[in-house]
């Protein structure tokens, strides 16, 4: 429950919540935050998704946004408090986009009398031409156009200028908002500050093939904190997978150090592939050889992430659920 002040290499301590705290060997994972492109004050009206605390918290904003909708008599701010506004069309914004529009056309219609949940407008901007664009163009374009077929407004090649208070200005054009969330960008966390170390543009440390920093062979850094590349240069993803290797690689160079053994060679990542919900029986997935949408695509990512949960009473309630 302690927040990271800084570390003093020379000395292996690590300063926090008031104390220091000694170490041998040294994990940094602190992952990555919400990057605004040098517009922090945006943060407070356009909240990102990283946390539980900010998935309930859009809900909040979202749900009390219709609940001030049904009691407005002005036609005008009846819409603008149902105009709801995605920023960033990567995975996370095209899966916040398909479930604001889910929730509203399938969830809230009985909820309310004055107001009409399923007249919601859900806006998507994507700087880029084409959302998901990780992915192969033929399963960007069906992800267009299901999220179109879901009433939401895809706005690519086009980027947002100013956010305030539920309002949002996309070049010349200010739009109103009932709810606003972030999806466009992600910055590292401050570990490069307290290490001295090298970064890249996202403030990831630049790290060697065993994922330590050189010079500093008991430090590793691992997760959205690491700049790291593949067999073949490329930067490896910020996703869960790739974080996950990047931990079992760093403990067992521990362990082989403690116990004597051979250590492993470099660190080597392999991308299973990419998937990306859309909304209720719509999903893409990409993998090595084998590509699949809509229906299949769902099932697919259900089942992908069903698999990974802890315990097999959490495994069956959330697939029934």
């Amino acid at each position: 429950m302690a927040n990271v002040e800084g570390i003093d290499t020379e000395r292996r301590m690590v300063r926090a919540g008031g104390g220091t705290f000694p170490y041998d060997q040294l994990i940094i994972a602190t992952g990555a935050t919400h990057a605004y492109f040098g517009h922090d004050e945006w943060a407070p009206h356009a909240p990102g998704l990283k946390r539980i605390e900010n998935a309930t918290e859009i809900r909040r904003r979202i749900l009390l946004a219709f609940e001030r909708a049904e009691f407005e008599d002005d036609v005008e701010l009846r819409q603008a408090l149902t105009t709801f506004m995605v920023v960033g069309g990567g995975p996370t914004g095209v899966e916040m986009a398909g479930a604001i529009a889910d929730m509203a056309h399938d969830a809230l219609p009985r909820d309310f009398r004055n107001v009409d949940p399923t007249r919601t407008r859900v806006l998507l901007v994507e700087a880029g031409p084409r959302p998901l664009a990780a992915f192969p163009e033929p399963l960007s374009q069906y992800a267009r156009r299901a999220l179109e077929r879901r009433g939401v407004e895809v706005l690519t090649g086009q980027t947002v200028t100013s956010i305030g208070p539920e309002t949002v200005s996309i070049g010349d054009r200010s739009i109103k908002a009932g709810a606003i969330v972030w999806a466009a960008g992600v910055a590292a966390s401050a570990a490069a500050d307290w290490l001295g170390a090298n970064r890249d543009r996202a403030g990831r440390v630049k790290v060697s093939p065993d994922l330590t920093i050189p010079g500093l062979p008991e430090i590793f850094v691992a997760g959205d904190t690491a700049a790291v590349t593949d067999d073949s240069r490329k930067p490896v993803p910020g996703i869960a997978p790739a974080a996950k290797y990047m931990g079992c690689y760093a403990a067992s160079v521990i362990a082989a150090r403690v116990m004597g053994q051979p250590l492993p060679g470099s660190f080597r990542y392999h991308h299973q592939g990419d998937l990306a919900t859309i909304g209720r029986k719509a999903a893409v997935v990409r993998l090595r050889r084998l590509t699949l949408k809509a229906f299949l695509g769902w099932a697919f990512w259900g089942v992908a992430h069903i698999y990974f949960l802890i315990g097999l009473r959490n495994r069956i309630s959330v697939a029934f659920s």
